[in-house]
């Protein structure tokens, strides 16, 4: 074909790292609802942060959400966002690590590993036509 792309079939390594960032984006979700009904239950003490903390959440979700949508669609520039969202979730995995639960960190941090992988691997890079 001169100067056509050749349509692609959708990888399983896209499918599945979409499906895992859709993952991302529901949990971060019910992170969300959780820090509302904190927020709402709480003291009146600390209400500006507890608040902003809330909103910052939702904001996340908002961004993760579009950044799956748009890996979904194959879009050449959500590769770039993918990346660094799984790089702030090795970050948070990390920090669980040494002060949380353990056994979160591990998983966050292996699902942001996986994730990376997954996006970065041929077939997804020829999906998203940045070969």
């Amino acid at each position: 074909m001169t100067g056509e792309k050749s349509v692609v079939d959708k990888p399983a390594t896209l499918v599945w790292a979409v499906w895992l960032v859709y993952l991302e984006c529901a949990a971060l979700a019910g992170l969300t609802v959780y820090l509302i009904v904190l927020d709402l239950t709480s003291s009146p003490v600390d209400v500006v942060p507890a608040v902003a903390l809330t909103v910052f959440a939702a904001l996340g979700v908002a961004a993760v959400f579009f950044v799956a949508r748009a890996l979904g669609r194959r879009r050449r520039g959500a590769r770039g966002p993918a990346i660094v969202i799984q790089l702030f979730t090795i970050a948070a995995g990390g920090f669980l690590l040494q002060v949380g639960p353990s056994w979160l960190g591990v998983v966050l941090m292996a699902l942001g590993v996986l994730i990376g992988v997954l996006i970065v691997l041929p077939p997804s890079t020829r999906a998203l036509g940045i070969d």
